[in-house]
């Protein structure tokens, strides 16, 4: 029997194992989705950490931007020598009398109101630049995912043309075998096979590089692995892709319109705040006096500003006008530019969609059967090899636009989203 502290140890050593193995596989399952590779970067991107930081400070600033100033309290020792009767002392109860002041500022009637509203306006406008950052991000996610896609793709419709040559050898090889081919045909079939190779490490080195990108986007280190692209997203229905319907979800949901609107607000608020400067702020207080070890006498005070300078003033309302101006001439032209976007991809969208039906539906099925029929034509003697490749080139080729176009209209959908602000 094994003994009691080894089995224990054993069965810690399984268990961990066992969560090595389960890490492990979430670890490598990462990448096969979009939708995860989105997830991971929500929770680890530092940029989207740190634009999320900025948007919490700017919250914590909406309270104290409302609130009252903190009241001021001074002492003053009157007579310290007593009318020269005694030394100089420190003393309140020594000393000929002791003021105390406790004052209040208390800004004109609206103006706390107005800074408390811009200050949680310009926090809307943060959490606005958050939402534009993670819009951006998330564009740039997708658009890497569909490129790794394509080329996970293309190599393997490579291997399976390179297993496919492999065979025309074999059948170029008997042929010549048999007198009924050149030897031309054998090695035309080799140099193929070596170009393919060739592209196959072409294609390895632009993986790493794309999943290298992935990674730094995710946030997750260089040294991670990450899974092979298994599908992409299946696109919207074509009816709820028009324009008339996405300008209006463009126009509330856009991550830039929205932080622009709240400029706009924040704007106006301040400029309403510029033109309360022109009445005056008041500080109230009020003072206990003290004559030995007691209060004697009260004062209350009460301080006014004057506002005077009215050059200053008329100088900071243009300024906060022009800001004003500033801020809406922003907004429309990233309206503009945002739905000339909105235009362009979605006609790229549209043209992607057609040239993908066109090559599934008639040029795929066009190239096999122009290969099946060279083949069967180059085994009996009719046709040449030359024929043969070329129909074999255009069959990839065809395979190739099917994917090729289903990754354009992927890249199309994300920059739409991001144009939008949600997904669709």
């Amino acid at each position: 029997m094994m003994p009691m502290r080894n089995r224990l140890s054993l069965g810690v050593v399984m268990v961990s194992l066992a969560l090595s193995s389960m890490v492990y596989a979430q670890e490598v399952k990462l990448g096969s989705s979009v939708e995860g590779l989105l997830q991971a970067a929500w929770e680890r991107n530092p940029e989207i950490a740190s634009m999320r930081f900025d948007a919490d400070a700017a919250a914590e600033r909406v309270v104290p931007a409302g609130a009252l100033p903190d009241p001021k309290f001074s002492m003053e020792l009157r007579d310290l020598t007593r009318m020269g009767e005694r030394n100089p002392t420190l003393l309140p109860g020594r000393v000929g009398s002791t003021r105390y002041l406790l004052t209040q500022e208390l800004p004109w009637f609206g103006k706390r109101g107005l800074k408390r509203e811009s200050a949680q306006l310009q926090a809307e406008a943060a959490r606005g630049r958050v939402a534009g950052t993670w819009s951006e991000l998330a564009t740039k996610i997708k658009t890497t995912y569909a490129q790794l896609y394509y080329l996970d793709q293309n190599e393997r419709l490579t291997r399976e043309i390179l297993d496919l040559i492999n065979r025309l050898e074999k059948v170029a090889q008997v042929r010549y075998a048999g007198g009924l081919a050149a030897q031309q045909d054998v090695i035309r079939a080799q140099l193929e096979q070596t170009t393919m190779r060739n592209e196959l490490i072409a294609l390895e080195a632009e993986r790493s590089q794309l999943q290298a990108k992935l990674k730094a986007l995710v946030g997750r280190p260089a040294s991670e692995m990450l899974a092979t692209p298994e599908s992409i997203r299946t696109l919207p229905a074509p009816e709820t892709m028009r324009f008339d319907v996405l300008e209006q979800r463009a126009r509330s949901s856009n991550p830039l319109l929205r932080t622009e609107e709240s400029q706009i607000q924040a704007a106006e608020k301040n400029r309403e705040l510029t033109y309360k400067n022109r009445y005056p702020d008041f500080a109230v207080g009020v003072s206990p006096i003290q004559y030995g070890k007691s209060i004697r006498e009260w004062e209350l005070m009460v301080e006014v500003t004057i506002p005077l300078q009215q050059d200053t003033r008329r100088a900071q309302e243009q300024e906060a006008q022009a800001m004003l101006d500033a801020a809406r001439s922003r907004r429309e032209a990233a309206t503009n530019q945002v739905l000339a976007d909105l235009y362009e991809n979605l006609a790229g969208l549209d043209a992607a969609r057609r040239t993908l039906a066109l090559t599934t539906d008639s040029l795929l099925p066009q190239s096999e059967l122009t290969f099946r029929s060279a083949l069967a034509g180059y085994e009996s003697g009719k046709v040449d090899f030359a024929t043969l490749l070329d129909a074999q080139r255009q069959i990839r080729q065809a395979k190739l636009n099917q994917v090729k176009a289903g990754v354009a209209a992927q890249m199309r959908l994300a920059d739409i989203e991001r144009i939008v602000g949600e997904d669709l």
